[in-house]
């Protein structure tokens, strides 16, 4: 089982978790969810968990004396609230599947992801890796970020990644922590019926993912592409390949830079 932890100033923020495969990944066993409000570790009046910034500047900085108790004891273990799936689901639960993750000597402390715009760009490469992880904890961050000592000290007790999930800036780091946790939940085995739903996903051959048809075979005059109704599995698998090539190559050419093409790729590309 995987277990994720949140801690945020905006608990509800974290809600979404609760719904579709991921609410169904918590009633089959295959994730637990935990949101803490860092205003829990805040002992003065007023819950204050920023304070302004040295050498000046605009904003507020997230305080060191919060932050700190509040990774330790989630690293302990300490239960915030713990989410429920939203709905119940009609299936009923899976066996879980052993990992083959193997990464040398495994290092047992969890995984701290801290979303931020100065962060590493998160990459279905580390969506794949986190996915074998047992425990993930999030630290959503505020105005002008946390603390930086926070970060450097949490490395005693975690295994430590600043990633962005973009070229801009959010309000806070909620928002980054739903995108990243599906992501990773989505790869668990057992949690997509279908194995082939995430190997066939962009970026998983390096490609950005052809367009994809269904019923009905005619629709505003706008017809159905007449090869997948050959039933010639070849020439359907040759289809896909050559729309996710052109698709890549309109809209992000920089990416076939890591692709290993065949002479045939080349041909579509139009690159002999």
């Amino acid at each position: 089982m995987m277990r994720l932890d949140v801690v945020t100033i905006f608990p509800e923020y974290l809600d979404p978790l609760r719904h579709a495969l991921l609410g169904k990944a918590i009633e089959q066993g295959i994730l637990s969810v935990g949101v803490h409000d860092l205003r829990d570790w805040a002992h003065d009046v007023h819950k204050s968990v920023d304070d302004t910034p040295y050498g000046g500047g605009p904003g507020m900085v997230m305080k060191p004396e919060v932050w700190g108790p509040a990774l330790d004891d989630v690293a302990a273990g300490v239960a915030g609230v713990e989410l429920e799936s939203s709905l119940p689901h009609l299936e009923k639960p899976v066996d879980t599947v052993e990992s083959s993750y193997e990464a040398g000597e495994r290092d047992e402390r969890p995984l701290l992801i801290v979303p931020t715009p100065a962060g590493k760009p998160f990459t279905q490469a580390d969506a794949r890796e986190w996915s074998h992880e047992e425990h993930i904890v999030f630290a959503c961050g505020r105005y002008e970020g946390i603390d930086q000592r926070v970060i450097v000290d949490a490395e005693r007790r975690y295994r430590v990644r600043e990633v962005s999930i973009g070229d801009y800036v959010l309000i806070g780091g909620e928002v980054a922590v739903l995108v990243i946790a599906e992501a990773v939940v989505r790869l668990i085995p057992g949690v997509l019926g279908n194995r082939r739903s995430h190997e066939e996903d962009s970026f998983s051959d390096g490609l950005l993912e052809g367009p994809s048809y269904t019923k009905p075979r005619t629709w505003r005059g706008l017809d159905v592409p007449e090869v997948l109704f050959s039933g010639n599995h070849a020439r359907v698998d040759r289809w896909r390949r050559d729309q996710a090539l052109l698709r890549t190559q309109a809209v992000r050419p920089e990416l076939l830079a890591d692709v290993d093409l065949s002479p045939a790729d080349r041909k579509v590309l139009g690159l002999e």
